[in-house]
Order: C-alpha cells, then structure tokens, then sequence
C-alpha cells in the first residue's frame, strides 16, 4: 500500500463520506445538546456501517475516516472516535464474554462508552494515576475520581484505568470495564472550550471482579498504550480534517473578497500566508497517513512515529485555523461562522492523548534508544 498516496477507491470513499457527514450527520449534530452526548447522531453512524468498519479498520482506514468528518461535521467525528476510543480496550482484549455483552451495541450506536485514564493529578503523566483499586474478596473496589473524561457521566460501560499495586508506577495498574450502574458509580458534567461531552467520574468503593478485568491484573498500561499508540496518528488526522476545513475556507475568502482596492489573493502577504498554510497542511497529512501505515505494517517505531503525528498535525492545524481566522477578519470571531467553531475545536487536541511536550519527551526517548 502506497504511503504517500492514496489509491482510487481511498480516494472516493473519502469524498463519499464528506458527502455523508455533510447531508446526514451535520444535521443531527447541530440539534445536539453542547456538552452532551448525542445519542443520535451515534445511533447514525452505527446505521451507516461506520462504527462495524471502526473495529474491522486499520490505522490508515481510522484515519481517513476521521479526517473526513472532521472535514464536514467535526461532532460526527469525535462521536465516532469516542465510539473507538472506549471500546478499543475490549475489543483488543476482552474476553469472548465481555465482548459478546458490549461491542455489538457499540457497533449499532446503542451503547456509549467512556476510556476513563485521566484524573486530576496524572493526565498526560498516566503511570501516576490514583485511582484505587483495594482488595475485596476475589474482586476489587474502586476508589477515587477520574476527570476530564469524553463521554462521561452518560456513557453506558468504562474501561476503567485503576492502581491495583501500590508504588508500582506503570506496573500496577489494571484496566476494568465497568458498567454505569454499578453501585458507588457517580459523574458530572465538565462546561469546556469546546462542548464536547466530557466528564468526571467517582468512585466510592465500585465492585468489580476478575470478570471485569481487561487483559491482566497490573497490565493494564499496556492496554491504554496500545489503544494510545492506535489513536494517536487518527487525531492527528482530525486535526488535519480541520486545517483542510479551514485552508479551503481561506482559499474560497481571499479568492473573491475586494480590499485595498483589489482582490486578497492579490496581495503577495496574503497569497504567500494561504501557500505556507496549504504546505504545512499536506506535510502534516502525509506524515499522520506514514504513521498510520506503520502501525498497520507492525514496524517497530510505530510509538515514535505516532507522537511524530499527532505533534505535527496538531500543532499545525491550530496555526492553519488562526491564520484563516486572521484572513476572514472580524467575521470569523462571530458565533456560527466555520472558523469560529473550528477555532474552539482545534485547541484540545494539542492536550488530549498525550500533551504537545509528551509527544516530544516520546519522540526523544525513542531516538536516544535507538
């Protein structure tokens, strides 16, 4: 498979889906509730097949998907990386039983999940996580908070990230999935930038069993780092999907908007910002789909080259949105423009998944180990 291009049917698949999440998916997402999860707009894309294709896809597949919604709807997008991002764990190491219960109502958009990793204290730094899970018979309870969660408090199941060994770092955590009616489970809403549904979660002493374990009692961080090393180039892809939003925007503007006694694109400071734009979009675009090609090739520098990902394409399509804010003027700062939601939209991925500086303490470790 080519890395550096995409074959004719990729290509056709993506503007089909553009196509979709204009016609079908912005609709529903924009009689949402803001910070909410959107139970119809997931039920959708569970009716469109896209969430089956979301566990059958690769790396590259997760991303041209990504990138073509944000593309067009970016609340589509998220609901579907969301989708991704809770589910992942189970699906990658579930058992027969644990899966049977909860991936087909993923799959069909019936059941929501929640990937339940940060807290307040150990965001990007995940291995310091505190969350306790204290003996109890053949079970543990959970105790603790987890915050900044997508999805929480309304998601139906969490993959449920706790320390199962105390002092142990990265070695003693066990990852659960925890249905949201378990007793001593309660959340509430976070009001954020960007009104995605996003939550914190706690915990007053939740049962769970050997039953609910995610692979290995304290293994659990290899199961938020396979999932992380999954997502991380597919972000990056949304925040591509973004920058191509907003480079076509500032094309379409500065193409036909008179100033100065001209056309915009006329003025060489205006047609060189719009070249830089479009230069650093495509290299930030080929380095996600390089990534993406790695880990659907098993190569063994897919850690290092995720981070590459996400770290360029996300720090890039902030710098593409600005600068297409910067070209519109005052228009783009008002509530409901493209620009002004894509505004908004593009700062957390520079945070979520591992911050800008984490992606660039991955990308040192891994050159200094070679």
């Amino acid at each position: 498979m080519p890395v550096f291009s995409l074959e004719p049917d990729q290509t056709a698949w993506c503007e089909e889906l553009r196509g979709l999440a204009a016609a079908r998916l912005r609709p529903l997402a924009e009689k949402g509730e803001p910070g909410r999860i959107n139970r119809p707009l997931v039920a959708a894309l569970g009716e469109l097949g896209l969430l089956a294709r979301l566990f059958d896809a690769g790396a590259l597949d997760l991303c041209l998907m990504r990138e073509s919604l944000a593309y067009a709807c970016t609340e589509a997008e998220t609901a579907l990386a969301l989708q991704g991002l809770g589910a992942h764990p189970l699906a990658a190491f579930g058992t027969p039983a644990q899966r049977a219960r909860w991936l087909p109502e993923v799959v069909a958009g019936r059941a929501v999940p929640a990937f339940a990793l940060s807290e307040p204290d150990a965001g990007s730094d995940a291995a310091a996580l505190a969350l306790r899970a204290e003996p109890d018979g053949d079970g543990w309870r959970l105790t603790g908070e987890k915050r900044w969660i997508s999805n929480a408090p309304d998601a139906d199941f969490c993959t449920v990230f706790a320390r199962t060994t105390a002092g142990a770092g990265a070695r003693g955590v066990t990852a659960f999935v925890v249905p949201a009616d378990r007793p001593g489970l309660t959340g509430g809403p976070l009001d954020m930038l960007s009104p995605h549904p996003i939550g914190s979660l706690f915990f007053d002493g939740v049962p769970v069993s050997r039953d609910d374990v995610l692979g290995e009692a304290d293994r659990g961080f290899r199961v938020a780092m396979h999932t992380l090393n999954l997502f991380r180039p597919s972000v990056g892809a949304f925040a591509v999907g973004m920058a191509r939003a907003a480079l076509d925007a500032a094309v379409a503007h500065t193409a036909g908007r008179e100033a100065f006694g001209g056309v915009l694109k006329d003025l060489q400071a205006v047609s060189h910002q719009v070249a830089e734009m479009a230069t650093r979009t495509e290299a930030a675009r080929l380095l996600v789909y390089a990534a993406a090609a790695a880990y659907d090739s098993g190569a063994d520098d897919v850690p290092k080259r995720s981070a590459m990902a996400k770290l360029l394409a996300t720090e890039t399509a902030q710098y593409v949105v600005d600068a297409a804010v910067q070209l519109h003027g005052a228009r783009a700062l008002q509530r409901g423009h493209l620009l002004e939601h894509l505004y908004r939209e593009v700062r957390a991925p520079r945070i979520y998944e591992g911050a800008t500086e984490v992606q660039r303490t991955i990308i040192a470790k891994e050159l200094y180990a070679s």
